[in-house]
């Protein structure tokens, strides 16, 4: 493993502007390596449903062990602000001018990826065939994987059911197995306008209703393995005007489906009790963001995984996390991923920063696991 090299294509990419919905000059870059290093290439379209510029990529190195394969993924999208990124090296730690995101997140993920496939070539290691799925738009709710069309992705570029998600933010050794669903939830108030001055007996308060029903909701913690937040309360009508419609938005989150359709039903009988009690309407909807992320093996891929770290002197620790990514979705096609770290800290951030040293070591550790399958 050539560790300059990687460190210094690390910062090669983070140049390159790649916004969720503006990935393509940063796909054009990585489907050109990839092909250069002698990948079969599958393009997803999936981008065209959303208004993205840039598709899925399937890569496949072809093996020369029979074997079920790996399959190492990541997300070609980063938070902004991001353009101009000017990338500071400060001993082992990678950082920016405080003006941008750095884009470890998940630019981090992709130059390991491609440090190990350069690896694997270049000192002719034998290997079982090595799959690769870079998408695009993970940062704007998943749109990349949800919107694959899995039907058109030729069966032999269809990868293989372990995963390996380099995203975790913190140190190598971290390994993400779980987490949890999330379903968005948004609430419509319907009052009755009328002159708040004049005669406001007239009228009924969608603003008070939604108030009503929060005021009853059980919000925050809600278990030990479920949260509840609400996102927004909108409503624009001047004072004197008693408003007759407000829009509450909100999010629960969870790792038992069941619980979360509970809390659910329980904060519609919160608009019900509420309107039945003052007048109104109100329209509830739900839908499911994505699903639960769970292990499909009793965690024998993530242990085996912790195995390859703790040869390399690698403190590893399994993780239930609770937040959503690409593997979530993958999920629900089969897919038993686990997600483990390249030292990212303070992503989504100015503050954001890269230790290469952790970068390192999940490399290492992701080299040795495909010589050893």
């Amino acid at each position: 493993m050539n560790k300059d090299r990687m460190i210094s294509n690390f910062i090669e990419m983070v140049k390159i502007h790649s916004p969720s919905l503006g990935e393509k000059e940063y796909s054009d870059y990585l489907i050109e390596i990839l092909k250069k290093l002698g990948l079969e290439i599958y393009l997803d379209e999936g981008y065209k449903v959303y208004g993205g510029t840039a598709p899925t990529i399937f890569a496949k190195l072809k093996g020369q062990i029979t074997g079920e394969g790996i399959t190492l993924a990541a997300h070609t999208d980063v938070v902004e602000p991001s353009k101009n990124t000017n990338p500071l090296i400060d001993g082992d730690i990678i950082k920016t001018d405080g003006t941008t995101t750095l884009g470890g997140d998940d630019k981090a993920g992709i130059a390991s990826i491609i440090e190990v496939l350069r690896t694997i070539i270049e000192e002719n290691i034998e290997h079982e065939d090595i799959y690769l799925i870079l998408t695009p738009c993970e940062e704007n709710g998943m749109l990349g994987s949800k919107n694959i069309n899995w039907d058109n992705v030729p069966k032999h570029m269809i990868p293989a059911k372990d995963v390996i998600v380099i995203d975790n933010s913190g140190k190598a050794g971290l390994i993400a197995h779980t987490a949890p669903s999330r379903y968005n939830f948004k609430i419509i108030f319907k009052g009755r306008k009328a002159h708040a001055g004049i005669e406001p007996e007239k009228g009924i308060n969608a603003i008070q209703l939604a108030s009503i029903a929060i005021s009853t909701m059980k919000m925050g913690r809600i278990d030990e393995l479920t949260t509840s937040n609400l996102g927004s309360i909108e409503s624009m009508f001047p004072s004197n005007v008693v408003a007759d419609l407000c829009v509450v938005t909100g999010e629960i989150r969870g790792h038992s489906i069941d619980t979360i359709l509970e809390t659910l039903d329980i904060y519609e009988k919160c608009c019900s009790v509420a309107t039945n009690s003052f007048g109104g309407e109100y329209s509830f909807e739900k839908i499911c963001d994505f699903p639960t992320l769970k292990p499909l093996d009793d965690l024998k891929f993530a242990n085996k995984f912790a195995k390859i770290y703790e040869d390399l002197g690698v403190t590893t620790k399994l993780q239930i996390i609770g937040g959503g990514s690409d593997s979530n979705i993958f999920a629900e096609k089969g897919y038993n991923s686990i997600i483990v770290g390249v030292g990212m800290e303070n992503v989504h951030t100015v503050n954001e920063s890269l230790d290469t040293r952790e970068l390192i070591k999940t490399t290492e550790a992701i080299i040795k696991y495909i010589k050893k399958i």
